[in-house]
């Protein structure tokens, strides 16, 4: 498993835009787990994932230890629910909170707080066991207060830190294929032709699930639109169609490598 960080940016004035791009940062490849599932060797699914934070200054009137209130989350890169591959999410929050360690078992992968100080956040990622039986850490700089401090802080335009990642699956399971093959939320492989995997039964009651996607977010109108996700994304998707090219072909030679060869003719003399 991998972890392909493509941006990162504060808004001063609390608008949504994109920030500087980050050098890619790869996390270790996670061990088979035996038994659970075949995988797909030489494919690879794709996450694209959000994480940050959203501050509000309470004002003047608020006390001094707990002057603004923040959220910190995990969400999809389009706002799409991401409980299909992520099972829980971790924040560990600083020693001085009370119960510094929350455990969000459900989406939105988020939690609320309020406070005066800032500090690192560590957020861990646990996935589905036919996802990746490895935990994933990530790390985010609460930041409450705005770079340009030549003014009073707003208390209506709140100060955004958003990164975007794209977190890499490769040889999936073909359990994880199944279920991921029809989620807008993640990024899967196209498949050589002949090649069929029946995706799950859908559990009973579906439609009375409680909504996992944050689209309509209290906090949605400060999301950042990440100008380049989209060309990520394409990116990312013409990289599976190779893939799934290279698989067709090591397999039509493999099935060349089993055949027997014809002798070579006699050369002919005068």
């Amino acid at each position: 498993m991998s972890a392909r960080k493509q941006g990162d940016g504060q808004p001063e004035d609390g608008g949504a835009t994109a920030g500087k791009r980050l050098k890619i940062a790869k996390f270790s490849e996670d061990p088979e787990k035996k038994g659970l599932s075949r995988r797909l060797k030489d494919a690879e699914i794709s996450l694209p994932i959000v994480y940050g934070t959203i501050a509000f200054y309470l004002g003047r009137k608020a006390s001094e230890s707990q002057s603004h209130k923040w959220t910190v989350y995990v969400r999809g890169a389009t706002n799409e629910d991401l409980s299909a591959v992520i099972k829980r999410v971790v924040f560990q929050l600083h020693p001085s909170f009370n119960n510094p360690t929350r455990v969000m078992e459900a989406p939105p992968f988020e939690l609320s707080e309020c406070g005066w100080g800032e500090f690192e956040i560590a957020i861990s990622l646990f996935f589905h066991p036919d996802v990746c039986d490895k935990q994933l850490d990530l790390y985010h700089h609460l930041k409450l207060y705005p770079e340009d401090e030549s003014g009073p802080q707003s208390t209506k335009k709140p100060v955004v830190v958003e990164s975007y990642d794209e977190i890499v699956f490769p040889d999936p399971s073909e359990a994880f294929y199944a279920r991921a093959q029809n989620n807008p939320a993640v990024i899967v492989p196209r498949m050589p032709a002949g090649f069929n995997i029946s995706a799950p039964v859908a559990p009973e009651n579906t439609s009375e699930r409680e909504r996992g996607d944050t689209k309509d977010h209290p906090l949605s109108q400060w999301f950042m639109n990440f100008s380049e996700a989209d060309e990520l994304l394409k990116l990312a998707a013409a990289r599976q169609q190779v893939q799934a090219h290279i698989v067709k072909l090591r397999r039509q030679l493999s099935v060349m490598d089993g055949m027997p060869q014809l002798s070579k003719p006699a050369p002919a003399y005068e």
